[in-house]
């Protein structure tokens, strides 16, 4: 009796690991792979368990975000400073941006590139393997005045 027990329990316990498995990895053949998930950022809820749609869905949100809360620094225009500004940061496991480096550009242009990746909005982390993972990004801004 206590061995069908046992086994019952242990059946059991493999079929929810299998299942809670495939939102995040697939187990083929002894293989495990499991797949890294983007944050998500507010809007792009509807594409979660898609690893390609919330990638896009990040994508397109980064870009529009960058775009909209672009801003030329007065002086550096005003003194044709130009350059390309490079960012690294990271979604941290709290959803939120942490700057790790910014290179390229003077100094009012890396600032005014930190300004508008700090104004990212707080997001559902990424995830590995169903455990919040801080996931890395570099955005390059060029800055040009065209004069």
């Amino acid at each position: 009796m206590t061995k069908k027990l046992l086994f019952t329990l242990a059946l059991v316990f493999t079929v929810s690991l299998t299942f809670a498995q495939e939102e995040w990895g697939d187990v083929d053949k002894n293989k495990v792979t499991m797949r890294e998930l983007p944050p998500v950022w507010p809007g792009c809820e509807a594409s979660s368990g898609d690893p390609t749609a919330m990638n896009k869905c990040f994508t397109t949100m980064l870009s529009k975000h960058i775009a909209k809360n672009f801003k030329y620094p007065a002086e550096a225009y005003k003194n044709n400073d130009q350059g390309r500004v490079i960012v690294d940061f990271v979604i941290n496991t709290e959803g939120k941006v942490e700057i790790v480096s910014t290179s390229g550009g003077s100094e009012a242009l890396q600032a005014e590139a930190r300004r508008n990746i700090l104004q990212i909005p707080q997001m559902k982390p990424g995830m590995l393997a169903g455990k919040p993972k801080a996931i890395s990004y570099k955005v390059p801004f060029t800055f040009k005045t065209g004069k």
